[in-house]
């Protein structure tokens, strides 16, 4: 289980060090892909095979299928953990979310995601000013 804040440093090399707390969740290594909202989500394996097979089951003749089975399997790369504990992050994810040297790892249960630290701060805020719109939607579901 992936849970909690974590706010980590990008070095130029692109590698972020994995917090201590999600690295036994997530095994010896994980998959990193682009996510929603410009950040990146990060999975375990396991997690992952259980998306994945989800996605391909998407029905192809839907444009709307095609585009998301695109953004999220042709952007996932392997997420192996060096001797430190980091993972490379490729050039073309770090440019879709946008990161600079300060990023956040926000745990979700199933999958953690990385953001911008400066766009992550700027995401809750927005969010927690609406929580109670949110919360009144999410009633409507029976959540």
């Amino acid at each position: 289980m992936l849970l909690g804040e974590y706010n980590h440093t990008l070095d130029v090399k692109g590698r972020v060090a994995i917090p201590s707390k999600f690295k036994d969740a997530l095994g010896t290594g994980a998959i990193i892909t682009r996510g929603l909202d410009n950040c990146l989500f990060l999975f375990a394996a396991k997690e992952w095979d259980v998306l994945a097979q989800k996605l391909v089951a998407l029905p192809l003749a839907q444009a709307n299928s095609r585009a998301f089975v695109r953004l999220m399997l042709a952007g996932a790369m392997d997420a192996s953990f060096d001797g430190q504990g980091r993972i490379l992050i490729p050039d073309y994810l770090r440019k879709y979310a946008d990161l600079s040297k300060d990023v956040t790892f926000a745990g979700l249960y199933s999958r953690a995601e990385i953001w911008d630290s400066a766009r992550w701060v700027e995401y809750k805020r927005k969010t927690e000013g609406a929580s109670e719109e949110i919360a009144e939607k999410l009633g409507e579901l029976g959540i």
